[in-house]
């Protein structure tokens, strides 16, 4: 299992996204505004697709950082992802 890594870098977030078939979208919530998630196809109706310029813009204007694993303790490609504060 690989211990999970923070990143800023947009190639870096889009291949590690592309690679698992996922796609950039938001959750769009009352009080938090539109919050950045990654749709991996999976029964989410609250998902909204996003283009990648949008999600980048989002990911810079609100100083967040991409933390995700490569690989489970099972050895395969891992889809463990969050958006956290780049501080």
């Amino acid at each position: 299992m690989s211990e999970p890594l923070k990143t800023i870098n947009h190639e870096v977030i889009r291949a590690w996204i592309e690679a698992r078939q996922g796609r950039p979208a938001v959750a769009r919530t009352a009080a938090k505004g539109a919050m950045l998630r990654v749709d991996f196809g999976d029964q989410e109706d609250d998902l909204e697709p996003i283009e990648w310029q949008e999600f980048f813009t989002i990911l810079d204007d609100n100083g967040l950082a991409f933390v995700h694993q490569d690989i489970t303790a099972e050895g395969v490609p891992s889809r463990f992802n969050k958006f956290v504060e780049r501080g």
